[in-house]
């Protein structure tokens, strides 16, 4: 997933869940993109009920981050 503006980047590395996916629902308020890095094992699975809640688009997963983005 591309945009013309940069994703913005919430870096929830360390936090254990649900902080990231927290983190990631304040991020997505003001921002349409959203790189959100995450090492918690946890993570994946709670983005992914998150987005699928809000009908919001999960991108690439690498190096620990996913990109979010609404349609």
């Amino acid at each position: 997933m591309t945009s013309d503006t940069a994703a913005v980047v919430v870096d929830a590395r360390g936090m254990r869940c649900p902080w990231p996916a927290l983190r990631l629902a304040r991020a997505m308020r003001e921002a349409a993109e959203v790189r959100l890095l995450a090492d918690d094992p946890q993570a994946g699975r709670e983005v992914a009920a998150l987005a699928a809640e809000h009908g919001w688009q999960i991108g690439d997963h690498a190096a620990g981050g996913w990109i979010v983005r609404r349609d």
